[in-house]
């Protein structure tokens, strides 16, 4: 598990509802059952810093990192999808933008990523479809130096057919089927005996593993979805698990935060 996704992952599921904030002594004992680093995390924390992220303050007279209002609304955004909180409701239109891609590579293959994190997919290189309206998506083209224009568009036609276009569904599902393929074993090991720092380690991979899905499933409405889809249960399946392991979870963070 990298550092930073680690503390992302740290940030968004356990201290955004204790204030986003810790000292960095407990930032480091909250990663180390990750097999991160002292030196990894302080390597992150610090790019972090500098990508707006995070800054520094003082808690209690200890060195610690809190999150900006940049990284609040990236992980509160995330949230709502990693535990699909957000309105399912549909209104039938697709958030279209066009733009011309940037002309460097790495530039392109970044502005690429954020668009998917975001819940869009490419029809062509320059026009990016989603069910959705992120919010966010003017701060990701100012950032990127990118012009664009905006739609809500109405498909008269074969909508579903649309969506395969710009989403491979098949592939995303058999990720989905080979998620709890590997993470059904892991999680059933921990039970009410299990140690609490055992079962925040659980956790942290189940989440870990779900969030990867950010990038990819921009979680089409029912109505796009195919059959039986392979996303819904195991979305199912983490709610259940992740609800299941949080008490354990919880106390061992609240330990570590409690650490002089």
């Amino acid at each position: 598990m990298h550092a930073r996704s680690a503390l992302f992952d740290l940030f968004g599921d356990h201290l955004r509802p204790r204030g986003g904030r810790a000292p960095i002594a407990a930032l480091v004992s909250l990663m180390a059952p990750l097999g991160v680093n002292a030196p990894a995390v302080r390597t992150a924390v610090s790019r972090m810093v500098k990508q707006g992220w995070l800054t520094g303050v003082t808690i209690d007279g200890q060195r610690g990192y809190a999150l900006t209002v940049k990284g609040t609304q990236r992980l509160d955004e995330a949230a709502a999808r990693i535990y699909r909180t957000r309105d399912p409701a549909w209104d039938g239109r697709l958030d279209l933008v066009m733009f011309s891609p940037p002309g460097d590579r790495r530039q392109r293959h970044r502005l690429a990523d954020v668009l998917r994190f975001h819940g869009y997919g490419p029809l062509a290189a320059g026009t990016w479809i989603s069910p959705w309206r992120s919010r966010e998506l003017p701060q990701v083209f100012a950032e990127a130096g990118v012009g664009y224009d905006r739609f809500a568009a109405e498909h008269h036609g074969d909508t579903v057919s649309l969506t395969r276009r710009a989403w491979d569904l098949d592939a995303l599902a058999a990720r989905y089927r080979e998620f709890v393929a590997v993470m059904e074993p892991m999680v059933s090991l921990v039970g009410t005996g299990t140690p609490d720092q055992i079962a925040y380690t659980a956790r942290c991979e189940l989440v870990h593993a779900f969030r990867v899905f950010l990038f990819s499933d921009p979680q089409l409405p029912a109505e796009l979805c195919p059959p039986h889809w392979a996303g819904s249960t195991a979305a199912a399946f983490f709610d259940a698990q992740a609800a299941r392991l949080r008490p354990a979870a919880d106390r061992f963070v609240d330990r570590c935060l409690q650490m002089r």
